[in-house]
């Protein structure tokens, strides 16, 4: 367990660098920047010890704000790129300070010996696709031999491994199948389990592996596949790379022999979705989804490549497809807020619930379109800890805070 502190002093060797002089413009150290952006966002009160030569205007960083004190808190050691922890920390998800549930973060970094900083947590939170060299999907082994990681992340790797008591959301083992679009597919088929009489169906997307766009057999095995005209091509990596994201919508078979797409590659049915995308996201055994715009019906898709010969639309889906600028909707835990009679937010719950299960993932978060005219809800992505910004932050981040609280007091009660 941590202990807590009401504020911080700084001395000035920590934040500013030697060389500076200290009458006029100290400069900071390289890694000050990184510490005062997070104590700003704890809203730690924060002051230097400075020699009298400088300005008085350096004395104090931080707003004085009253704090909660004691020594029975839960430390989260977290690690992730910088963009994305600072994405999490302006919205006040990884405080210094106790959270309402007991929760007090600490930053990991790989600069240091990793061993003595995690012997100070009590829980490790990761995004361990922010740390991927490579990722090699031509065979079907065990994924752990297939990924590449960083010398930091594979340090977390091993520590984890060499310490199994250690409560860690998630565990890399968990993390493989997300990032892999073939084994999400093929884990998805077992859907048809939800199915039941009255209700809508809940599944994911046809589809079809392919090593080689210029397989003598393609247009064979898509027709098997039941994959028809437009398609959208996707690699088989989902995450981590540069190319995961690089895709293609088909509109013409003989398209394919010199599509760009990064091999090995999944062919996906183009689902007519109304350009309405459902993002789910499950922060332990709470379910919230927001509404956005996405890509539009077929037939408009295919009107904006007439101008261009039909060729494939080929777009980086982080980026996206244009499309129309209304404002989103959002929906608690549970799913009282629809904003379309055709979701069936009951069903989608149950399925998020599933995928929790077999996953074992502790915050994920997966993408839903609904098919016109049959009302299918077709899963068309999962992701590990999504941001989830979509959702006000007085809601998910109250909820992020008890996933990891109550991950780590199932840990500690067996």
């Amino acid at each position: 367990m941590g202990v807590v502190v009401g504020g911080v002093i700084l001395d000035e060797s920590v934040v500013l660098a030697s060389d500076s002089p200290q009458h006029e413009n100290p400069s900071l150290q390289p890694v000050a920047d990184s510490l005062l952006r997070r104590l700003r966002h704890s809203k730690i009160p924060t002051g230097i010890s400075y020699d009298v030569g400088l300005s008085d205007d350096k004395d104090l960083l931080g707003k004085n704000q009253q704090m909660a004190t004691g020594n029975s808190v839960v430390t989260v050691g977290y690690v992730m790129k910088p963009s994305r922890e600072e994405d999490f920390a302006k919205r006040g998800a990884f405080p210094l300070y106790p959270t309402q549930n007991g929760l007090i973060f600490m930053p990991l970094t790989f600069e240091l010996p990793l061993s003595p900083q995690l012997q100070e947590v009590d829980i490790v939170l990761h995004k361990a696709t922010d740390g991927i060299k490579s990722i090699e999907l031509k065979s079907r082994t065990n994924f752990s031999n297939r990924i590449v990681y960083t010398s930091g992340m594979q340090d977390l790797q091993r520590y984890l491994e060499d310490h199994p008591d250690c409560c860690v959301i998630d565990s890399f083992n968990n993390i493989y199948p997300v990032l892999d679009r073939l084994e999400i597919q093929e884990i998805l088929l077992c859907l048809e389990d939800l199915k039941t009489e009255g209700r809508s169906t809940i599944r994911g997307p046809r589809f079809l592996k392919v090593d080689s766009f210029k397989e003598p057999d393609l247009l064979q095995r898509l027709s098997e596949a039941k994959l028809s005209l437009p398609s959208i091509v996707k690699p088989q990596v989902a995450c981590g790379v540069a190319n995961a994201h690089n895709m293609a919508i088909i509109f013409r078979n003989e398209d394919f022999k010199d599509l760009s797409v990064p091999l090995p590659a999944v062919v996906q049915e183009y689902v007519d979705h109304s350009s309405t995308l459902y993002k789910f996201y499950v922060l332990g055994e709470k379910v919230f989804y927001a509404v956005k715009k996405s890509t539009p019906n077929a037939d408009i898709l295919m009107k904006l490549s007439e101008s261009n010969g039909l060729k494939p639309l080929v777009f980086d889906s982080l980026k996206s497809l244009p499309t129309a600028k209304e404002d989103q909707h959002y929906g608690d835990g549970n799913c009282s807020k629809a904003t379309n009679s055709c979701v069936d937010l009951d069903l989608v719950t149950d399925a998020a619930n599933w995928l929790r299960g077999v996953l074992d993932l502790t915050i994920f978060g997966f993408d839903v379109v609904i098919q016109e005219g049959t009302c299918d809800h077709v899963i068309v992505d999962v992701n590990y800890l999504p941001s989830f910004k979509e959702v006000p932050d007085d809601i998910a981040i109250p909820a992020f805070w008890e996933a990891i609280k109550k991950k780590f007091e199932l840990k500690r009660s067996k």
